[in-house]
C-alpha cells in the first residue's frame, strides 16, 4: 500500500533513476502510488534499485546519450502502460578549467544532459500529446542559475535544459502537458561526502553561502519532485524550482 496514494494510476519514467537522487525520487513516486520504470546503463544497478523500489517498479537498460536508443526506449517503456510522468534525471559531469576541456568532453556532456534529455522527451511528448495529459520534469542545476567554476560544459548543459523547459512548457500547455524544472542545490549524496571530506573548506563556503546553513537531503529532492509531477502542481509550468536552501539567493 502506498504512503500517501496522490499519483495512483500513473506511470512515471525516471532516467538515471538506479542511484542517487534519481533512486531517491523514485522512491518518492512509489510511495505516492505511481508504477515506475527506471531507466539506466548499469544493469547490475537497476536490478539492485528494484530491491529497493519493490513490486511496483521496473526497468529499462539503456543510454539516453545514444540516439539511436531513444525510440526504442521510450517505446519500450510505454509497453508497460501509457508514461504519463517523465523526470529527465540522467546526466554527466565533467569539471576542468576552460582552457583544458576539450571539444570531446564538451561533446560528452552536451551529448547525455541536453540532447539526449530532448531526444527522450521528444519521443515520449508524443503519446502525452495524443492523451492531452502528462507532466514532465528536468532536473537542473544551480549551474544553471548562479557562476560555478570550472564547470563549462555542465552549466552549458543545464542552461540549455531551463531554456528547453520554458519553450516546452509553451508549446506543450495548450495539450495539457506541464513541463517543469528542478534545481538542486549542494546535496549530501555519497559523492559530495567524500568531496567535502577532502576539501573542508569548500564545505565551509557552501554552507556560509547558504541560509538554511546545512547541505539538502535526496529525500528534499525527492518531494519536491513529488509534487511539481503531482495534481497539487496543476497550474505551475514553464517554472524552476531551486531546491537549495535559498543558496541562489544568499549572500
Amino acid at each position: 500500500m502506498s504512503l500517501d496514494p496522490e499519483l495512483e494510476g500513473q506511470h512515471a519514467l525516471v532516467t538515471g533513476g538506479g542511484t542517487g537522487l534519481g533512486l531517491a525520487m523514485a522512491k518518492a513516486l512509489c510511495s505516492a502510488g505511481a508504477e515506475v520504470t527506471v531507466v539506466g546503463r548499469r544493469k547490475d544497478v537497476l536490478e539492485d534499485a528494484l530491491q529497493k523500489l519493490g513490486p511496483q517498479a521496473r526497468m529499462l537498460v539503456g543510454d539516453i546519450a545514444d540516439l539511436g536508443q531513444v525510440g526504442a526506449l521510450a517505446r519500450e517503456a510505454e509497453r508497460a502502460g501509457p508514461v504519463s510522468i517523465l523526470v529527465n534525471n540522467a546526466g554527466t559531469h565533467h569539471k576542468d578549467d576552460t582552457l583544458a576541456t576539450s571539444d570531446a568532453d564538451f561533446r560528452r556532456v552536451i551529448d547525455t544532459n541536453l540532447t539526449g534529455t530532448f531526444a527522450l522527451t521528444r519521443e515520449i511528448a508524443r503519446s502525452m500529446k495524443a492523451r492531452k495529459s502528462g507532466s514532465i520534469l528536468v532536473i537542473t542545476s544551480m549551474a544553471a542559475l548562479v557562476g560555478i567554476l570550472y564547470v563549462a560544459a555542465y552549466t552549458a548543459s543545464k542552461s540549455g535544459l531551463q531554456g528547453l523547459v520554458r519553450e516546452l512548457a509553451v508549446e506543450f500547455g495548450a495539450f495539457g502537458v506541464r513541463v517543469n524544472a528542478l534545481a538542486p542545490g549542494f546535496i549530501e549524496t555519497d559523492m559530495n561526502r567524500d568531496i567535502f571530506k577532502k576539501d573542508p573548506e569548500r564545505l565551509d563556503k557552501v554552507l556560509a553561502r547558504t541560509p538554511l546553513r546545512r547541505l539538502g537531503t535526496p529525500e528534499d529532492i525527492a518531494s519536491a519532485a513529488v509534487f511539481l509531477v503531482s495534481p497539487k502542481a496543476a497550474f505551475i509550468t514553464g517554472a524552476c524550482l531551486p531546491v537549495d536552501g535559498g543558496m541562489s539567493i544568499g549572500f
